[in-house]
């Protein structure tokens, strides 16, 4: 059979050529502002790669379950643990709400275990739950040696060999300590206690991966994806240097970790971190040189982000968390936690729980993506996404190994205060909207209101006394600034009034009119939009009537000459402010001395004008 190779007919055409029309196309536009992604990464990302992208990235030759592990550590799937995590104390409601996770497609749970103190205790928590068929993870225990003794008695009481179950705890010394300010036993006291977990679980629960590291608290603080892995693996490597010093087995350490990361919405670079991760861990276990393979499979725990959650238009957050769910199924983690969508502002009930299986089930069930080994495999762009990601997180593990070591960074504070300084310049972007929370800081919808839906969430009952040992890494969300402004205006006695008075135009008025709703609804304001006036007066004269706090000008830049005066002479000292939307920036001085208070445009800090604004109209 004659074999034709598709579209053989048309010749190559090289990237010069590309790059020629693309450049002609621009008609002398800045090829670099125009195309390039420039990361808050720090590197660059080109508007399309070729095969020519791929020379040089050796791991390309490895195969699925090969060393480095890039592409997975399976060679026949992809199939990954649907983990469903119950931050509930109650042991006897965390044992129903278990139940019914695995009647419905969970195959791992997480369980807070800090109310077990016996076997007994136990049985309440895991009635009912094969153990030998379901990932345990326990979370938020006083004393995680003493839980694996009652597991493994609870075990051998029920009839499981211990040496077959898997799951894993959460002890994470470092986590505790950013949120904590101290290590929890002292940074040696830690360390033993990490010693006592591995050599026990090594004999006991050898399926059991007994320490966590957890860069999703990086993640959560506002870190960015170069940070979150760089300082994530060093974290994992000062657990394999400080417990082999101390007389542990590489092998049984290394096999003995969790890797949790948390998964934004930058679907592509999220997938591409996944994989570096594999790669990077590669490249520092094989300095340690195991004697076998197993410390190279990093287990890894994907979680969706709680940083991009909103309380307000809180659906939304089923979208964001089924691209950061798949993100992290297509890069083949080895297990995937999605956060309820309601967790920025309640408790999970059974709906929420529903959900959040329910979209891992749906990337199993019906896009079989479990069927499917590196469905990332040659992508020229994620491949070199994977590089570009490796090297700048490469970079950030050698200045904590430069420091000291992990304990030793965050005791001089390098981690939190890098971590911080990307939080402050993400905060930035979302208060002048160059980043978007879908219904927070833009496209809100006016008629929500979630003041009274808002519940205490204490989430994990995990405590603990404050210290000053380790600087504190705040966990938030990027939308809280927006959101306590909207929540100031729903307890306002009186909801401020927002008039746009619409002028010549159309199309310039709508625009700008629209872009008015948009920015006055963010804080709840209510909008009184109008379809155009024939006179600056008639405007006047409707704004008043309406009896609005703030009328906005929404004209186009030539018309506002005839519009802003008039306006500004029958208005001002009768309304709270005059705005006027857009920038003609030739008379801006002109139209303040009019009376002009505020000019709103694509470049305005929203966040800080709306703060100006709530201390105006709710004082």
């Amino acid at each position: 059979m004659e074999d034709n190779k598709l579209f053989s007919e048309f010749p190559p055409v090289s990237t010069e050529k590309w790059e020629e029309v693309i450049n002609k196309d621009l008609k002398g536009a800045d090829y670099d502002k125009k195309l390039m992604w420039h990361t808050i990464e720090g590197f660059n990302v080109k508007p399309y790669y070729r095969a020519e992208n791929l020379e040089g990235l050796d791991y390309l030759e490895s195969n699925p379950g090969e060393v480095p592990f890039t592409r997975g550590h399976q060679a026949g799937g992809n199939v990954w643990e649907v983990r469903q995590d119950i931050h509930v104390p109650d042991l006897a409601e965390a044992n129903r709400i278990a139940l019914g996770a695995v009647e419905r497609g969970a195959t791992s749970l997480g369980l807070c275990a800090k109310k077990v103190q016996s076997v007994d205790d136990l049985a309440v928590l895991l009635k009912g739950i094969y153990i030998n068929a379901v990932s345990i993870n326990f979370m938020c225990s006083d004393d995680y040696l003493g839980l694996l003794k009652l597991y493994v008695e609870y075990a051998q009481k029920n009839g499981y060999d211990p040496k077959e179950l898997c799951g894993s705890t959460d002890f994470d010394m470092f986590r505790y300590a950013l949120k904590h300010g101290r290590f929890h036993r002292g940074e040696e006291g830690d360390l033993a206690m990490a010693k006592e977990l591995v050599e026990y679980a090594h004999e006991a629960l050898p399926k059991f991966r007994v320490l966590t590291v957890g860069s999703n608290v990086l993640h959560n603080a506002g870190a960015n994806i170069v940070q979150e892995l760089g300082f994530g693996l060093a974290a994992a490597n000062e657990l394999v240097a400080r417990l082999t010093d101390m007389g542990c087995k590489m092998e049984h350490v290394g096999r003995s970790i969790v890797l949790s990361v948390g998964v934004g919405s930058t679907y592509f670079m999220e997938i591409a971190k996944i994989r570096a991760a594999r790669l990077l861990w590669s490249k520092i276990v094989e300095q340690y040189k195991p004697e076998c393979d197993c410390p190279y499979k990093l287990f890894i725990n994907a979680t969706t982000s709680r940083w991009n959650q909103s309380v307000y238009d809180p659906y939304v957050n089923m979208l964001r968390s089924t691209t950061e769910a798949m993100s992290s199924a297509v890069a083949g983690a080895d297990s995937i936690s999605v956060l309820p969508f309601d967790n920025a502002y309640k408790e999970a009930d059974d709906f929420g729980y529903r959900i959040a299986r329910n979209q891992q089930l749906l990337l199993k069930e019906e896009s079989y993506l479990d069927k499917i080994v590196d469905p990332a495999a040659g992508s020229y762009y994620i491949e070199n996404l994977t590089d570009e990601i490796a090297k700048g997180a490469w970079e950030h593990f050698l200045k904590v190994e430069q420091a000291g070591g992990y304990c030793q960074a965050l005791r001089a504070g390098l981690v939190q205060d890098e971590v911080m300084e990307t939080a402050r310049k993400r905060d930035l972007d979302i208060a002048t909207r160059k980043t978007t929370i879908l219904g927070t800081n833009q496209y809100p919808n006016l008629l929500e209101k979630m003041g009274e839906k808002i519940e205490k969430n204490g989430g994990c009952c995990c405590g603990g006394e404050q210290g000053d040992e380790v600087k504190v890494l705040p966990e938030y969300r990027g939308a809280e600034a927006f959101e306590q402004l909207r929540l100031e205006t729903e307890r306002a006695a009186r909801r401020p009034k927002v008039f746009l008075l619409t002028y010549g135009n159309l199309t310039m008025r709508k625009a700008r009119s629209g872009f008015a709703t948009n920015f006055f609804g963010v804080a709840g304001y209510e909008i009184i939009d109008n379809p155009g006036f024939a006179t600056p007066e008639e405007g006047a004269r409707a704004a008043l009537e309406s009896g609005a706090d703030v009328v906005v000008l929404c004209s186009s830049d030539d018309e506002y000459a005839e519009l802003t005066e008039p306006v500004c002479k029958a208005l001002k000292g009768r309304v709270k402010s005059l705005v006027l939307a857009g920038f003609p920036k030739e008379m801006v001085e002109t139209y303040k001395g009019y009376g002009i208070d505020e000019f709103i445009h694509v470049k305005t800090n929203a966040l800080d004008c709306l703060t100006k604004f709530q201390k105006l109209l709710l004082q």
